[in-house]
Formats: C-alpha cells, structure tokens, sequence
C-alpha cells in the first residue's frame, strides 16, 4: 500500500490544499493529512482540534461536490504537535507531499525537505505544483479578506467558511 503525508497548519484549508489533496489521493492508496502547528507563526487563529474538525468537514463537503475528483475513503486527517518525521515514522510513512505555488515556496520547503533528509533519509518529500487556477490562494490572503469582513466563499469550503464568519462575525458580510 503506497501511502502518503501531505502536512501542513491549514488555518484554515483552502481549496488550494484540497486540490493537492485530491490529487495525492488519485495518485497514493492513503493520504494522512496532518495537521500540525506550525512554530515559526505567532499564533493561529483556529485551535489545532478546531482546525482538524474544519479539515474533515471540508474534506466531506468537497467530496459531495462537483469542483474535485477522488475518493474520500481514501484520506485520513490526523495531528500532532511534534517533527513531521516522527509523525511520519510512527505512522510508517516515507513519503511527505508537499504543495508549491510559487518560487518562494520552493525555497522555503526545498530547505525543509533536505533538512528532513538529513534527519530522516528514508523520508522522501514531493512537491506538486498547485493547480494554476488556485496558485494565488493562501490562508492568510482568506485571513486578510475575511477580517475585512469580504465573503471568503470562493476561496473554502460552506463549512470552513461557517467557521470563518464565526471569527470574524462583527464585520463579515455574505
């Protein structure tokens, strides 16, 4: 069974992580999305649980959808707060998926997937560049929109934007 780990904050998922998801599904038996917190941001704006809740939910509400293709039973969503390659290893997985969109990506993961290397070196990581359409998305731009209290609904998921307009209920208009 080939199986994959695709990693990452998702605060919150966008359709730009659920297209690589998607995809990574259609290419491996299993994808284990591990939501992680991420030590280099100063704060998230979702608790690690609540972010994991918003992933299966978006996950489910995709799956019912027509935007992507891929079978649901497929992925499995997961957390942990410690070194990916521990959670890779106790979950005897040697692959991390990672998605690009743009060059400064690529710098940014290239760095960490050869650190990983270096701790881990039976850890491969692949990079998939995000679907071109979706290249410009990132949870902080949806962040930014929404604290502005512009409709982030083009951006996530009915359920993830529900979430989103709890955060930001004040100001965010439909």
């Amino acid at each position: 069974m080939s199986a994959v780990i695709y990693p990452g904050s998702f605060d919150p998922i966008t359709r730009g992580h659920i297209d690589i998801i998607c995809r990574a599904a259609n290419l491996f038996d299993k994808v284990i999305v591990c939501v992680l917190n991420n030590s280099t941001k100063k704060s998230s704006l979702f608790s690690l649980d609540n972010r994991v809740n918003m992933v299966k939910n978006a996950l489910a509400d995709e799956a019912s959808g027509d935007i992507f293709n891929f079978d649901i039973n497929k992925i499995e969503v997961a957390s942990d707060d410690g070194l990916l390659i521990d959670f890779a290893k106790k979950n005897d997985v040697n692959i991390i998926i990672r998605g690009l969109r743009e060059v400064t990506d690529f710098t940014i993961e290239l760095q960490m997937a050869q650190a990983n290397n270096t701790m881990a070196p039976e850890i491969e990581t692949l990079f998939m560049p995000t679907n071109p359409k979706l290249s410009y998305l990132s949870s902080s731009m949806v962040k930014e929109f929404a604290s502005y209290g512009k409709s982030v609904s083009a951006f996530v998921s009915p359920s993830v934007e529900e979430e989103i307009i709890k955060k930001y209920s004040q100001n965010y208009s439909k």
